[in-house]
């Protein structure tokens, strides 16, 4: 270790094998990332202006979208400038606040979401209640709940990654600076931190997704009480987006994270982390907003105002 030569920037191999179709590839994952911070812009912007969207449900989809785009942000431009410029370096400092960014957002989204299937159970299972359990006092709260415990538990095992000695090769085999592929580069037992990782990602994402699906559970048994289609229906399409992208969500991370970790599985596992960062931040939008009504109503009122003022 005394004659070690410490790392002081990785490499991001990225999807070098991909080199031939280099520029068709990542002009399209230009346009998603665009599309992404569009929609999600769109989101922050629309509710923030027009009060009717005023409401717990928009409030949380405010606050995902701030994260969505925060989380992507962090991955993808590096990315492309990487690709385009033919130079794939991250300097260590930066390699570290960016795995610290994209698990601190993630963590953030997964409280985020199961946040709002408490919404939705409330909005449909106490309907008569809703107004006085979904105070804005509250929403604040859990809105702050999500982002400090967000914090809170990446923070301490970032620490703990940036604090570990690198000296082996600088080759990161991923396109961000993923907690797995650095770890394999520290001359240091790992063993300790990769354990803390996987309960705490464990905790994360199956305490989330198991209060969303008894949430789900008690939604679904209400539903099926209401005695009409058009209740059932109506009660159906306030949660179907939700739900929907609390199904995608959760199902691409836990096939990522919550598996035996393999060798043969890394390219499954750049192909999944680019398909969360690129394609569902750019579907969720159109998700959350393609069939709601009162979100397009007030995007074309957002969008008279803002002609009329300039």
């Amino acid at each position: 270790m005394s004659n070690a030569t410490f790392i002081t920037e990785f490499v991001l191999l990225g999807f070098s094998e991909l080199y031939e179709v280099d520029l068709g590839f990542y002009t399209l994952l230009l346009l998603m990332y665009l599309l992404s911070i569009v929609g999600h812009s769109l989101i922050i912007i629309v509710v923030s202006m027009e009060s009717k969207l005023h409401t717990p449900m928009y409030f949380f989809l405010l606050n995902f979208s701030m994260a969505e785009i925060s989380s992507t942000t962090s991955e993808i431009p590096k990315m492309l400038v990487n690709s385009f410029s033919g130079k794939n370096t991250i300097c260590f400092a930066c390699c570290m606040a960016q795995g610290f960014v994209v698990f601190t957002m993630g963590a953030v989204e997964f409280i985020t979401l199961m946040i709002m299937s408490f919404d939705r159970y409330v909005a449909i299972c106490k309907p008569l209640h809703y107004q006085t359990i979904m105070t804005s006092g509250l929403c604040i709260k859990l809105s702050l709940l999500a982002w400090i415990g967000g914090f809170g538990l990446i923070f301490p095992q970032s620490v703990m990654v940036w604090t570990y000695p690198y000296c082996a090769h600088n080759l990161i085999d991923h396109f961000f600076c993923d907690v797995g592929p650095v770890l394999q580069l520290a001359c240091a037992d790992t063993t300790i931190i990769e354990f803390v990782g996987l309960i705490y990602g464990a905790a994360i994402m199956w305490g989330s997704f198991g209060f969303s699906l008894i949430s789900y559970v008690c939604i679904i048994f209400t539903i099926t009480q209401i005695p009409s289609a058009t209740g059932r229906s109506k009660a159906f399409f306030t949660c179907a987006s939700h739900l929907t992208v609390v199904t995608i969500f959760y199902t691409v991370l836990m096939i990522m994270y919550l598996r035996p970790s393999t060798h043969g599985y890394s390219q499954l596992n750049k192909i999944l982390s680019l398909f969360h960062t690129s394609f569902i931040p750019m579907l969720n939008p159109f998700i959350y907003t393609i069939r709601n009504s009162d979100f397009k109503t007030a995007l074309w009122k957002a969008t008279t105002k803002m002609k009329r003022r300039c």
